[in-house]
């Protein structure tokens, strides 16, 4: 289970209308216990596109990066911890421009 310390949502803008439905950035500052193999002694926060279109609602792309320097992180999240980044992403759009 992903423990989610804070975030930030921001809307991406489309002034050209390429993009079809709404697009947001979330940026999740997650705690990771030692003994998980994501861990980072210098913080780890996920960068996560999500999209909304009609009913319809997707994380798109996220990527995993270190506080510290920003680096890219390259590991992907397991599937149940991909569906608790949807759900958090999918009840916390209504915070726009807030932190937790």
């Amino acid at each position: 289970m992903l423990k989610i310390k804070e975030y930030t949502v921001e809307e991406i803008k489309d002034p050209f209308g390429i993009i079809e439905g709404d697009r947001y950035e979330f940026i999740l500052f997650i705690d990771v216990p030692e003994d998980d193999e994501l861990y980072n002694e210098k913080g780890i926060y996920i960068k996560a596109l999500f999209g909304v279109k009609g009913g319809e609602s997707k994380i798109i792309k996220y990527d995993l990066f270190e506080v510290e320097s920003n680096e890219y992180l390259d590991f992907d999240l397991e599937e149940d911890e991909e569906l608790e980044v949807l759900e958090f992403c999918k009840t916390h759009l209504s915070g726009e421009d807030e932190e937790a």
